[in-house]
């Protein structure tokens, strides 16, 4: 799979925290896949994050939702550990708060896109957004 980091400013780390689920968002929007995103509680969250995000791809066969991503903020938390610090200009220098997102997990995402392409004599309809990827086919036999 292929991660999502950004170390970013203190006073823009929620906003950039938005900005990577819509990252990880636009990719299930382009593959036209039944999705939903989970504002995780503090029970489903690590000890180190302040904010997490679940994105889940609906799979037809089983009738349910499986996570394909995951976004968190960790605040400072990440960057005191390895101490990574940012200076302003003329300012003191400050922690940057880390962000980590899974763009999406390859296993379960082709699971979701053949379980929601396959069509009733068994073929697979080709996502629009990835025929040029498979040379123009459009259907899998």
């Amino acid at each position: 799979k292929v991660e999502l980091v950004k170390f970013v400013a203190p006073a823009t780390s929620m906003n950039e925290l938005e900005s990577l689920v819509k990252d990880a968002e636009s990719v299930l929007q382009l593959l036209e896949i039944p999705y939903r995103v989970l504002l995780m509680c503090t029970g489903d969250m690590g000890f180190a994050q302040w904010k997490k995000y679940d994105l889940e791809a609906y799979v037809p066969g089983d009738d349910r939702y499986l996570e394909v991503s995951s976004c968190s903020n960790f605040g400072e938390f990440q960057a005191r550990r390895a101490n990574i610090r940012f200076r302003e200009k003329g300012g003191k220098p400050q922690f940057v708060h880390t962000l980590n997102g899974s763009g999406l997990a390859l296993p379960r995402t082709v699971v979701a896109i053949i379980e929601n392409y396959q069509q009733e004599d068994g073929t697979i309809r080709v996502p629009a957004a990835l025929r040029t990827y498979m040379g123009g086919l459009d259907v899998i036999r």
